[in-house]
């Protein structure tokens, strides 16, 4: 019995002084956490903790373009014969597209009908024979339209009526020909595929 009176004074002794400590222990930690809280308040009321807007930085990026082989297989070609449409090769590969042609097309027919753009009618840019015959020349502004009138007409009259070979677009473009002029623009069309 004397033990459990021990044990019982024991417990309302120290409990008291434990719970005591905690509590002033507690006060200790409220009061050294205001200040970190005034601190941290005062960080977000001033225009510097918490913005919206980023601020700017420098930074650096790198752009990796792929380019089309198709532009470059072009490109390569004009550059061989020394063509002054080396410098359209984008403009007719976006035509071609445009127009759901094959983007060989208009490079061989300006090859076979003015050794790419060398013997036209002056200041004409019509390099491919483009309603030229007898004694009639069709002029355009620049190449840039010549490129996109000859793609979009060979689009409409040829490809959606069902000309798309050469030999088949030869039969309407040049119908006095007796073939070569078919066999010439497959010949170039095949010299620009070998660039690929």
């Amino acid at each position: 019995m004397k033990q459990k009176l021990l044990i019982l004074a024991g417990y309302f002794g120290i409990a008291p002084a434990v719970l005591l400590v905690a509590i002033l222990f507690s006060l200790y930690l409220v009061h050294e956490n205001n200040g970190y809280y005034n601190k941290s308040m005062d960080a977000f009321n001033s225009n510097v903790a918490f913005k919206a807007i980023p601020e700017k930085r420098q930074e650096t990026a790198i752009f990796i373009y792929q380019n089309d082989a198709r532009v470059e297989a072009l490109k390569k070609f004009f550059l061989t014969y020394k063509s002054p449409l080396a410098a359209y090769t984008y403009k007719i590969v976006d035509e071609a597209d445009k127009h759901s042609l094959d983007f060989r097309l208009l490079p061989a027919i300006a090859m076979q009908e003015s050794n790419l753009c060398k013997k036209i009618p002056n200041n004409s840019y019509n390099c491919w024979g483009f309603g030229i015959y007898g004694g009639k020349v069709t002029r355009f502004s620049g190449y840039d339209e010549a490129i996109e009138t000859v793609s979009k007409t060979l689009a409409k009259e040829y490809k959606a009526k069902g000309l798309i070979e050469p030999d088949e677009i030869m039969k309407k473009y040049t119908p006095s020909s007796n073939g070569s002029w078919a066999n010439g623009v497959s010949f170039f069309m095949d010299r620009i595929n070998i660039s690929l």
